[in-house]
């Protein structure tokens, strides 16, 4: 028996801007997007042990996988989805995730913000799809279909699948396939999101310096400093300052925790503690206040990094092994398995915006602030973590780390 390798690749281009009003979402949706937070907090957990910086789309890999979970059956279903947090019902999962593409839509049309999620399937040509599993994905998740040649012309099907998450990016990730996909490939399913988004408050270019960063190295980075004082939804607690910093439009926004303790010890304090419980926690304590803001200007990619490793040691095992995967959803046989999941992704925070292509906080102390000595001073100038997330659900679209924002 020929064993047909299914491989998802995941592209994400992310900007800086934002705003729309959200429309009331469905109980469903905004359960799944709150379950969607726990599994990136635990994805997460398996990629903080990464070198240096650090940035992805959970969201990406969610829904990537819903659209194969679509087609698992059996106990690669049931797999599936208890590590990606998903409902119990595979009807309800796919309808929660048609409301939040359909609401990010919305966001997308307000003209505040572009935020834009495409999928699409590359099947084999003479391979065919089960119709009630296409049916399923193109109703839920807006897919295009694409039949290519893997087995006699992999070259250009490879180069078309590239060219396709090129032109979803805006040219931010162009080569998501570096290497020729295995001889016995089926069906390539990948997932682009590309966000840009202007600050609510931008910073003035004349205002940014280049000042140190802590590296944790012998050697601090000279990085550019951004600055202004303004009113920002801002906390301070025992082990960090959390401040919320809104996209126009006020629909999305960076969520940035910097550790009071600038050593390698005081982010892991953080990265450990890091739930969606301790995130939503942390918004709903910060208020807002004026407060002087320094943060770098930063730019990096991440990947193309296969996530296989992350994933299975989160338990999603049986998609990846030949002998146990069940897609028999998909086309009837269960001679489909994932070969391997990959993301690309790229951010861009400077003056104007940016561009991409836990405990339950009961630990949480509110300190004191002496008005008569000023505003609170947010000064970023070491290793932190920052999210970008959807004001109206709270769902995560992006998150990361920067340890150095000259790398």
């Amino acid at each position: 028996m020929k064993l047909h390798h299914l491989i998802l690749n995941i592209a994400v281009g992310f900007t800086l801007t934002l705003a729309v009003s959200a429309e009331r979402l469905p109980r469903s949706a905004a359960a799944l997007a709150s379950s969607s937070n726990d599994f990136a907090c635990d994805l997460y957990a398996q990629l903080r042990d990464t070198e240096g910086n650090l940035f992805f789309s959970p969201f990406s890999v969610s829904s990537a996988l819903a659209m194969t979970y679509a087609g698992a059956k059996g106990d690669t279903a049931a797999q599936m989805q208890k590590v990606l947090r998903f409902p119990d019902s595979q009807t309800e999962t796919h309808s929660a995730f048609a409301a939040l593409l359909k609401h990010f839509d919305g966001v997308n049309a307000s003209g505040n913000v572009q935020l834009n999620i495409a999928n699409s399937l590359w099947p084999q040509k003479g391979a065919p799809l089960l119709v009630d599993y296409l049916s399923l994905v193109r109703k839920n998740y807006g897919v295009e279909i694409t039949p290519v040649d893997f087995v006699n012309d992999e070259p250009n099907a490879r180069e078309r699948i590239n060219q396709w998450v090129g032109d979803a990016t805006k040219g931010k990730i162009t080569n998501i396939i570096d290497n020729p996909l295995p001889p016995h490939t089926r069906l390539v399913l990948s997932n682009a999101v590309y966000f840009k988004g202007k600050w609510r408050n931008p910073f003035e270019a004349a205002d940014t310096r280049s000042e140190p960063f802590y590296t944790w190295n012998d050697a601090d980075a000279q990085v550019p400093l951004m600055r202004q004082t303004d009113t920002f939804r801002y906390v301070r607690t025992k082990d960090s300052q959390i401040i919320e910093l809104r996209y126009r439009g006020r629909t999305m926004s960076m969520l940035i925790v910097l550790p009071i303790d600038k050593s390698k010890q005081g982010l892991a304090e953080i990265e450990e503690k890091l739930s969606s419980a301790q995130i939503m926690e942390w918004r709903r304590q910060v208020k807002e206040q004026k407060v002087r803001l320094l943060m770098p200007r930063f730019k990096m990619n991440f990947g193309p990094s296969s996530l296989v490793k992350p994933l299975k040691s989160i338990g999603l095992r049986d998609a990846f092994n030949s002998r146990a995967a069940d897609f028999s959803g998909m086309n009837g046989t269960k001679e489909i398995f994932i070969s391997d999941i990959v993301q690309s992704a790229f951010v861009d925070v400077s003056e104007e915006g940016t561009e991409a292509a836990a405990s339950s906080g009961l630990d949480v102390v509110l300190l004191g602030i002496d008005s008569r000595a000023g505003p609170p001073v947010f000064r970023a100038d070491h290793p932190f973590i920052f999210l970008i997330q959807d004001n109206a659900t709270g769902c995560i679209l992006f998150m990361g780390r920067v340890v150095n924002p000259k790398e």
